[in-house]
């Protein structure tokens, strides 16, 4: 009689949690520069969809801070789906005498941003991330593009106001893209700004100098980044000279009216397209936000940054893809990029390519993806 054989054993589904150790890990600037343009052109061509950003927002019993909570979503027919959400308390604070804006979540020093991301085919949890480096690396990644596209060949002298995490991937994005040979920094606090310009030199090999006030990161330079968490503009339209690139982060969400006013070129990747059937709801900006006790005044400040600035010289990423509009056309132009309102499109894309490079390194903590799923159909 035939000897009964064994069943093969069922592979078990697992949910990968992606912490910010294994990102650091996995993820370069490339990467994330490659990432982000496919997911740009998908949203030119209709193959990939995102929404703007919305926040919910709720006073807290001090008067000062409020809870918000953010979202962010899109995807795409290459395969990812993935929903960005924040859990933060916000308020602002003076510091040397700039006004940011801060947040945290249970305690200062400690945030909670994840990234869900599912899969298009069966609709299957692949994996929850730490949205804190990814963050980093896809601003960096904007201005990394920004400057692809936008800078003079030849531009390799960087200015730039802020000395944080935002400017160190700035700094990876704009040697990525460009033969970068020397940085300019100023930062408030002089130990930050000498700090980075250490680590600067350690890391990318190149020359840098320390200013000792804003105007001085001008001063010679090719591209102009001012990336701060600034919660007012700090660009200064004054000091730009002609050839430059601008890149702003933070600032109120905008350079200076004096710096948009000299501006000849402003590549914008795209907006979030409107819903299907309700063209009317199209949008151009990112916060949507929802209030308890909205209109009170008692919340701050609402955030607004990411709409059209300046349509009469508006270049879009879709305009580059098919050639409709030429980017700069003038060596002397100066040229100011910025996403829009396209956070939803960056997620998925960063994120997937994140869960392959952690599959492939057999990285991240499993937990078994039934724990996400139930038999009742809601």
């Amino acid at each position: 009689m035939a000897q009964r054989q064994p069943r093969p054993e069922t592979k078990i589904a697992m949910t990968l949690f992606i912490n910010n150790d294994v990102v650091s890990q996995v993820l370069t600037i490339e990467d994330t520069i490659s990432a982000l343009e496919q997911s740009y052109r998908g949203i030119a061509t209709g193959e990939a969809v995102c929404r703007p950003r919305i926040d919910i927002r709720i006073p807290t019993s001090d008067a000062s801070r409020r809870y918000q909570f953010g979202s962010m979503e899109g995807g795409s027919t290459a395969g990812y789906f993935a929903v960005r959400m924040k859990s933060d308390i916000v308020y602002q604070t003076e510091y040397e005498g700039v006004t940011t804006q801060e947040k945290y979540c249970t305690r200062p020093g400690l945030y909670c941003g994840l990234v869900f991301l599912t899969s298009i085919e069966n609709g299957e949890p692949l994996a929850f991330i730490n949205d804190g480096v990814l963050q980093h690396m896809r601003v960096g990644g904007d201005g990394g593009i920004g400057v692809k596209y936008m800078a003079n060949e030849d531009a390799e002298v960087v200015g730039m106001l802020g000395s944080g995490g935002m400017a160190r991937t700035h700094v990876q994005a704009f040697t990525a893209v460009r033969n970068i040979r020397k940085l300019q920094v100023f930062s408030p606090t002089r130990e930050h700004r000498e700090q980075f310009a250490a680590e600067m030199r350690e890391l990318h090999g190149i020359e840098v100098q320390v200013c000792e006030s804003p105007e001085g990161v001008y001063k010679g330079a090719h591209i102009v980044a001012a990336v701060t968490d600034s919660a007012v503009p700090v660009m200064d339209g004054a000091c730009l000279e002609k050839g430059q690139h601008i890149v702003n982060i933070g600032g109120g969400g905008s350079p200076d009216k004096a710096s948009l006013d000299r501006v000849d070129v402003y590549f914008r990747f795209g907006n979030a397209p409107a819903p299907v059937g309700r063209p009317d709801l199209a949008l151009d900006d990112e916060y949507l936000g929802w209030e308890a006790r909205g209109g009170s005044g008692a919340q701050g400040p609402r955030k607004r940054g990411h709409g059209v600035k300046l349509p009469d010289r508006l270049v879009t990423f879709a305009d580059l893809v098919t050639g409709t509009k030429p980017g700069r056309t003038s060596p002397d132009q100066i040229t100011y990029s910025e996403r829009g309102n396209l956070q939803g499109a960056q997620f998925f894309a960063i994120a997937g390519r994140i869960y392959e490079l952690a599959r492939e390194r057999d990285l991240g903590n499993e937990v078994p993806t039934e724990w996400f799923l139930q038999d009742i159909r809601d």
